[in-house]
């Protein structure tokens, strides 16, 4: 075989090249006379000075304690403003429903006795005149007993 047909860049090598005006080889680099050389060992480079430790030390403790006050200050004022969250619609809720307590169990009607005098207290069911205990039992309608205890206020 040929030494033509070895080269895979032959057909290049009959390529004329043409230098671009815009291009110029860069001017080669002088060292200065008075450089330093690098060791032949750089580990004595390498030394921590513990006279810093003290230093270092105080100055990471009070970042910490100053970190460790901020976050308990932020964790008071966030508890703070949930509870007054809390607080306020509690507050919306009782002028709603008076009485009302969120956590607490739900509310429960309550018949109250009306405060009549000469009505007995051992009647069975509240509500109901007990003035003749053998006669048929009337319940009073809910205007009556109304009328019952405004009469009761007046009197006192």
């Amino acid at each position: 075989m040929s030494n033509h047909s070895q080269s895979q860049y032959a057909p290049a090598a009959r390529v004329p090249l043409i230098k671009s005006p815009s291009l110029r080889v860069p001017r080669p680099i002088e060292l200065p006379p008075d450089i330093h050389p690098l060791p032949d060992s750089v580990t004595a480079y390498f030394v921590y000075p513990f006279t810093l430790e003290p230093h270092v030390l105080t100055v990471e403790s009070a970042r910490r304690s100053t970190l460790a006050a901020h976050a308990a200050r932020r964790e008071a004022y966030l508890k703070a403003r949930e509870e007054e969250k809390e607080r306020r619609k509690r507050e919306a809720l009782r002028r709603i429903a008076p009485g009302f307590e969120p956590k607490a169990t739900p509310l429960v009607p309550t018949k109250r006795m009306s405060g009549v005098p000469g009505q007995s207290s051992s009647s069975s069911e509240p509500g109901v005149s007990s003035s003749h205990e053998g006669e048929h039992k009337r319940t009073k309608s809910v205007m009556e007993e109304l009328v019952d205890q405004l009469a009761a206020m007046d009197s006192k």
